[in-house]
């Protein structure tokens, strides 16, 4: 970079100046917070984050020099901009699994099926019949604690606990009951994956039977 086009010192003053004036907004919306989940410490926190991300960004540039610290950026994951205190909330799950074994799948659905008139398996049904007969028969965390008896293998899973401004109407959200969430509406999220353990890595708000450290971190604030 050409000395033309350094930060003059004047801007690098003015960016310390917004890290200590973002420092402060920050401590009074920590101090006079209401709740766990208050959306003026989350907008206080970002207005910090990219404060000192300005001001690294023009330290280094005119002085060749970095902040000693790191202030996650809202990449990191979307902040909570929902109720402090919500009436409801939607919790929406998502589970993949393997075929690894469709005839054992096949054979647990027939099991059923030979028990219960209700649960139907139509010859060429197959393993996307066997999933209907399975899941009608069972519920969904049960089928989680025995996928290995089903023939089947974990995927990734996710957890998310989604703040609503009131309870829905019956039938309301039926016709796309996962297609009107919003980001910023989550409280909390739990992730489970291999990669987690390939990387080694541990996060908080882990819910409770969590696969070994599994568990990526929930959304709260900084």
């Amino acid at each position: 970079m050409s000395d033309a086009a350094l930060p003059t010192v004047a801007e690098v003053r003015a960016a310390a100046e917004a890290v200590k004036a973002a420092l402060d907004r920050h401590l009074a919306a920590v101090e006079s917070r209401i709740g766990d989940e208050d959306p003026a410490v989350y907008a206080a926190f970002n207005e910090l984050a990219a404060a000192a991300e300005e001001y690294d960004e023009l330290l280094y540039d005119r002085y060749d020099e970095v902040t000693p610290f790191e202030i996650p950026t809202p990449e990191d994951g979307v902040p909570y901009t929902g109720p402090a205190e919500p009436v409801a909330f939607s919790v929406l799950i998502r589970r993949d699994y393997a075929v690894v074994e469709p005839a054992r799948l096949v054979a647990q659905a027939e099991r059923v099926a030979a028990h219960d008139r209700d649960a139907e398996l139509v010859d060429d049904g197959g393993t996307a019949g066997a999933l209907g007969v399975l899941f009608g028969e069972y519920e969904p965390d049960e089928i989680a604690s025995r996928y290995k008896e089903f023939g089947l293998e974990e995927g990734d899973s996710t957890l998310w606990i989604a703040a609503l401004e009131e309870t829905a109407e019956p039938g309301e959200w039926l016709g796309a009951p996962f297609g009107q969430t919003d980001p910023q509406d989550v409280l909390h999220r739990f992730d489970v994956s291999a990669v987690f353990d390939d990387e080694g890595e541990f996060f908080d708000d882990a819910p409770d039977g969590a696969d070994e450290g599994t568990t990526a971190p929930g959304l709260t604030p900084a």
